[in-house]
């Protein structure tokens, strides 16, 4: 099932399928790009930021961005 990043539960992982517009250059540098592998670690309550692990490092983005990355989750 795919869904938006900013739309992952605590613990939850998927894959990076689609990363939206010239979004894909201003996070490459954070390790997010399609294919890879990434597991949300904590969400901010009212528009605050996520953290993602993303090859055992923890990035942190803003809900605006994470609104434009769709994962696909298993089951």
């Amino acid at each position: 099932m795919e869904k938006k990043l900013s739309e992952m539960k605590y613990e939850e992982e998927g894959i990076v399928k689609k990363i939206r517009g010239d979004l894909k250059d201003r996070i490459a540098g954070m390790g997010i790009r399609e294919g890879k592998e990434i597991k949300m670690m904590t969400k901010q309550p009212i528009k605050g930021p996520v953290v993602v692990a993303v090859d055992r490092a923890n990035t942190s983005i803003g809900v605006g961005l994470a609104d434009k990355i769709t994962v696909e989750v298993g089951k």
